[in-house]
C-alpha cells in the first residue's frame, strides 16, 4: 500500500519534476525553443527596418537631372541602386531573377519636358511578392517622384519671377506634421515580437500541457498518476502543472525583460502588469489545453487541434490583419483565443499605458480560459482510469 508520504499534491509535484528531467523533448520544447525563437526574431529584426534593399535604374535621359535624381533615391536607407539597365526588358528580367526588388525608370527627355511643362512620366516598379521589401521601396520611390515633381514646379515658378515663400504656398498648401504613436521608429521588431514571442510561448504551453497528459496513458501510467494524487483528479492535474507552469513563467518572464529591459522596448505601463498579462496567457493556454484534451482524449487528436489553434492565434488576434477588416463571423470567433486578449492587454498598458482597469474585459477572458477544465474534470478522471492508448 501506498505510504502518506508518497501521495498528495507534494509528492505529484516531485513525480513531475522527475519526469520532466528525464526526457529531453520537455528541456527542448519548454527553454530551447522559446529562448532560440526570442533571440531569432529579435536579431533578425535587430535594425527595426530592412535597410539597402537592392534596386535597379534605368535612366534612358543620362542629364545632370536624372542622375541626381537617382543619387537622392539611393540616399535613402532602405534603397541601394546595385545597377543601371539600359532598357525596361533588362531590368524586369533581373526582377524575374530575384536579383532586385524593384526598379525605377526615367525616360528620355525627362529633364527637357519638366522644364517646359509637358508633364513627364515617371515610373517605378516593385516586386510586391516580398510584402515588406515592395512596400517600403513603393513608399520611398514614390516619395522620390513627388520630389522630383516638387523640383521641376520650384523651378518653373521661380523662373516666372515667384519668391519662395509664394512658391511652397503653390507646392505644398497644407504642411502635414506626421507623428506615429507607440513606436514613432516604425521598429518592425516592436511591432511584431511583442505579439509573436507570446505567442511561440503560447503554443508550447499548448503542446506540453496536452503531451504530458496524453503521455500518462500513452505509457499506461495514468492510474499511477492518479493514486499519487490521493485519486483527486483535481490534485494530479495541479501537481502535474505546477512544475510546468514555474517553468513558463521564469521564460516567460525572460522573455519580458529581453524585452522591455535589455532591448527598451516601450512599456509605458511598467513590467509587472505585463507579466501579469503574461501569467495570465500561460494559465489560460494551460487550460484551453486540459478542455481540449479532455473533449478529445486522444493525444494525436489532441495535439493536432492545440497546434492548430495555437498557429491560428498568429492570424486571427489582431496584430498582423485588422480584426475590423475580417468577416464578421470571424470577428466573433477571435475572442476564443488567449493570444487576442494578451494581445489587447500589450496595446492598453505597454503601449498606451492604460492601468489594468481598462483592459478588464480581457483579464476576465482569460480567466475562463483557465477555469475551462472544470467543465471536463470528470471526464478526464474517467478517461485515465479505464481508457487506453490508441496508436
Amino acid at each position: 500500500m501506498t505510504k502518506n508520504y508518497q501521495i498528495g499534491l507534494g509528492a505529484t509535484i516531485r513525480r513531475e519534476f522527475k519526469r520532466l528531467y528525464s526526457r529531453p523533448l520537455y528541456l527542448f520544447c519548454m527553454i530551447i525553443a522559446p529562448l532560440f525563437c526570442t533571440f531569432f526574431f529579435t536579431t533578425l529584426m535587430a535594425d527595426g527596418l530592412p535597410s539597402k534593399l537592392p534596386i535597379g535604374a534605368v535612366d534612358l535621359d543620362h542629364s545632370s537631372t536624372s542622375r541626381n535624381l537617382l543619387r537622392n533615391l539611393d540616399a535613402f536607407q532602405q534603397v541601394d541602386i546595385i545597377q543601371q539597365f539600359n532598357s525596361v526588358q533588362e531590368a524586369k528580367n533581373a526582377m524575374q531573377r530575384n536579383e532586385i526588388y524593384g526598379f525605377f525608370y526615367i525616360p528620355e527627355d525627362f529633364a527637357s519636358n519638366a522644364q517646359s511643362q509637358r508633364q513627364p512620366t515617371l515610373s517605378f516598379y516593385t516586386n510586391d511578392a516580398f510584402l515588406i521589401a515592395g512596400s517600403l521601396l513603393f513608399k520611398n520611390m514614390k516619395t522620390m517622384g513627388e520630389m522630383a515633381s516638387g523640383s521641376a514646379t520650384l523651378s518653373v515658378l521661380l523662373a516666372k519671377g515667384l519668391t519662395k515663400e509664394q512658391v511652397q504656398a503653390v507646392i505644398m498648401p497644407i504642411s502635414i506634421d506626421s507623428r506615429p504613436l507607440n513606436n514613432p521608429w516604425l521598429n518592425y521588431s516592436v511591432y511584431l515580437s511583442n505579439t509573436i514571442l507570446p505567442g511561440i510561448l503560447s503554443l508550447m504551453v499548448l503542446m506540453i500541457t496536452v503531451f504530458s497528459i496524453g503521455s500518462e496513458l500513452k505509457e499506461n501510467s495514468s492510474r499511477q498518476w492518479l493514486r499519487t494524487g490521493n485519486k483527486s483528479i483535481f490534485t494530479a492535474l495541479l501537481g502535474k502543472l505546477i512544475p510546468q507552469t514555474v517553468i513558463w513563467l521564469l521564460v516567460g518572464g525572460f522573455i519580458l525583460v529581453y524585452m522591455y529591459g535589455y532591448l527598451s522596448y516601450p512599456c509605458n505601463s511598467g513590467i509587472l502588469p505585463m507579466f501579469l498579462a503574461m501569467t495570465c496567457l500561460i494559465l489560460a493556454s494551460q487550460g484551453l489545453a486540459i478542455f481540449i484534451y479532455g473533449v478529445a482524449p486522444i493525444l494525436r487528436l489532441a495535439l493536432s487541434a492545440v497546434s492548430l489553434w495555437g498557429v491560428l492565434s498568429f492570424s486571427i488576434s489582431g496584430f498582423s490583419f485588422p480584426i475590423m477588416a475580417m468577416d464578421p463571423t470571424l470577428q466573433v470567433a477571435t475572442d476564443l483565443f488567449p493570444l487576442r486578449h494578451y494581445f489587447l492587454i500589450y496595446v492598453n498598458s505597454a503601449l498606451n499605458g492604460y492601468s489594468i482597469g481598462y483592459a478588464w474585459t480581457n483579464y476576465a477572458a482569460l480567466l475562463i480560459f483557465m477555469l475551462l477544465p472544470l467543465l471536463v474534470l470528470r471526464r478526464l478522471k474517467k478517461v485515465l482510469i479505464y481508457f487506453k492508448h490508441i496508436d
